[in-house]
């Protein structure tokens, strides 16, 4: 577990290199109870412009903010953590499914002692959160 004493502001995390598969959306509809189309259905995706189907946006966050997590030692530590979602993460109906790739940096010491991870979520290069930002406190 990393210590508030180790960390410094422009301190890179280890990146994270996440697939997602059609499995997985499947899971997380039968958590979420978020069984829209565009999230499995390939025609009905493509019908409202969609490239195909596409992960769930609060999927893709939740696995993003892993990056913070691993470094972490501790999921507790995140505080808040908040994103904006940018582009779509089309998930082809494939073996590999999408790649995205993620990582993150220490931002900020704040005021109480918790520190700003800034983090970076691309799919194909692209990114598709935006102002994603978590909070940590850390022993």
């Amino acid at each position: 577990m990393i210590r508030a004493a180790e960390v410094t502001v422009g301190d890179v995390l280890p990146p994270l290199s996440l697939r997602i598969t059609r499995a997985d959306l499947v899971r997380y509809a039968g958590a979420s109870l978020d069984f829209n189309p565009i999230h499995w259905n390939e025609r009905f995706a493509q019908e409202v412009g969609l490239p195909g189907v596409i992960a769930h946006g609060m999927l893709t966050m939740g696995m993003a903010v892993r990056v913070v997590t691993d470094w972490t030692g501790d999921p507790g530590a995140v505080v808040e953590y908040g994103v904006r979602f940018g582009r779509p993460v089309p998930v082809p109906d494939d073996a590999e499914g999408a790649l995205v790739e993620v990582s993150a940096k220490v931002a900020k010491v704040l005021d109480d002692g918790t520190f700003k991870i800034a983090i970076t979520a691309a799919f194909e290069g692209k990114s598709v959160l935006g102002g994603a930002n978590a909070r940590v406190r850390l022993p």
